[in-house]
């Protein structure tokens, strides 16, 4: 491993986003970059723009689709952004307006297909771009969302180290942790919608078998937030009826190599935690386990990955 820059400063947002509504989305977006203005590395939650759909079915159902659904459906997909679309470009510039990593959360639109992808853009002060897809949908999510085609594990060189993420349950993918960790990265971001207590044993399990930190970025989301028009507002009967009511609660927070907390789990409320890494952990603590290196078994064990 080379030499690694020895701080990051870290701005981990847990905001809600506007839902349906990638214009505000991203002007949200925009302010929440200026007002971390002076962190190393800014991280969004999963789907930030343009948000996601707790509760929502989209009129499907076993051999059946209903054509309000398929309105609700349209209505996001045109939300959805484009990889190399306006938006995209737009954060990439604020990237390196204030000089930082950026990583957000949001459903990608195919120019080429009809397919939606759940992704997840990192954003360089030198104006690159990485886009990473989700693998596999998870549960109902599979009816909106398409497995992943390309961009299964790219990863960014910083100063810091190499930088990735996987989103949401893609962190009980046992092998896809692997592919990340064979990379050598330093830091691994969890995008995601994750606000059970069982997940926060994942990650800190995830943070001492990778000996990277454990960045879990989580969103707010209230009942209240969804449009009021939906063309078929029986798909939030599940739901809360009261505005207020909490859908994600967030617990957003930082795991050190060692699986200890940087930031406790932030409950209940939009804000930007800040934390100082010290990344010379992500070397040192490696001396007793080093998964990929001399903590494995490579003629007894491989990973091939198809990328």
């Amino acid at each position: 491993m080379r030499d690694l820059k020895d701080r990051c400063r870290l701005a981990l947002v847990q905001a809600e986003p506007v839902m349906f509504d990638k214009d505000a989305c991203l002007r949200k977006a925009l302010e929440l970059i200026r007002e971390a203005a002076g962190a190393d590395l800014i991280v969004f939650p999963e789907l930030f723009i343009p948000g996601y759909p707790i509760g929502m079915n989209f009129g499907f159902s076993m051999g059946k689709r209903t054509e309000p659904g398929r309105t609700d459906w349209k209505r996001y997909y045109d939300a959805s952004l484009l990889a190399d679309g306006p938006e995209l470009k737009a954060l990439a510039q604020a990237a390196q307006e204030v000089k930082a990593y950026i990583s957000i959360g949001f459903s990608e639109r195919d120019a080429s297909t009809g397919t939606l992808y759940n992704s997840n853009a990192i954003l360089s002060p030198q104006g690159e771009i990485s886009i990473h897809r989700k693998l596999k949908p998870t549960g109902s999510e599979r009816m909106v969302w398409g497995d992943a085609n390309r961009d299964y594990f790219p990863v960014m060189e910083t100063p810091w180290g190499p930088m990735g993420n996987l989103i949401c349950w893609e962190s009980y993918m046992p092998l896809a942790r692997v592919a990340l960790y064979q990379k050598g990265i330093t830091i691994y971001i969890s995008p995601n919608t994750n606000d059970n207590p069982e997940w926060q044993a994942t990650i800190q399990h995830i943070a001492i078998e990778g000996k990277c930190f454990f960045i879990n970025s989580d969103m707010i989301v209230h009942r209240g937030s969804y449009p009021a028009d939906l063309a078929n507002p029986e798909d939030l009967r599940d739901l809360p009826a009261d505005p207020d009511a909490l859908l994600c609660r967030g617990g957003s927070c930082v795991i050190d190599p060692y699986g200890h907390y940087v930031t406790e789990p932030v409950w209940d409320k939009e804000t930007i935690i800040y934390a100082d890494l010290d990344m010379q952990l992500a070397v040192s603590c490696r001396m007793e386990h080093d998964a990929v290196g001399h903590y494995s078994r490579p003629d007894v064990l491989e990973l091939l990955v198809h990328e």
